[in-house]
């Protein structure tokens, strides 16, 4: 999870390459990411709810 201090919770293209890249490690390790959430003034986006993971 993070923040967005713009407000705008919408997932930029670096925070979706990063997640992809943590999701690749965890499974290396055998840890299961879940969800990645971005918090804004605008509400809360979840990369689960978007399809992304």
């Amino acid at each position: 999870m993070h923040n967005h201090p713009s407000g705008d919770p919408t997932p930029s293209r670096p925070d979706i390459d990063m997640t992809r890249q943590i999701v690749e490690a965890g499974k290396a390790l055998k840890i299961a990411v879940h969800d990645h959430l971005v918090v804004g003034r605008e509400g809360v986006a979840s990369f689960k709810a978007l399809g992304l993971i």
